[in-house]
């Protein structure tokens, strides 16, 4: 799931952040926890669901006026 490189980085980044090295195996558990949580939270707006969310705005602008 994660390359070698993308675990280097996490590691990396873990450390300048919290000033702790962690390991390897860490760090890919930590990382594919992180992708994880992306995938579920995450999702694409189709360009319908755009536009009503443009409308809504309209009118609560229009509300405020």
């Amino acid at each position: 799931m994660l390359s070698d490189e993308q675990i280097t980085k996490y590691q990396t980044l873990y450390k300048n952040r919290y000033g702790k090295e962690i390991s390897r195996e860490e760090a890919y558990e930590q990382g594919a926890k992180l992708i994880r949580l992306v995938e579920l939270i995450y999702k694409p707006m189709t360009e319908a669901e755009y536009q009503e969310l443009q409308e809504r705005r309209q009118q609560t602008d229009d509300l405020k006026t």
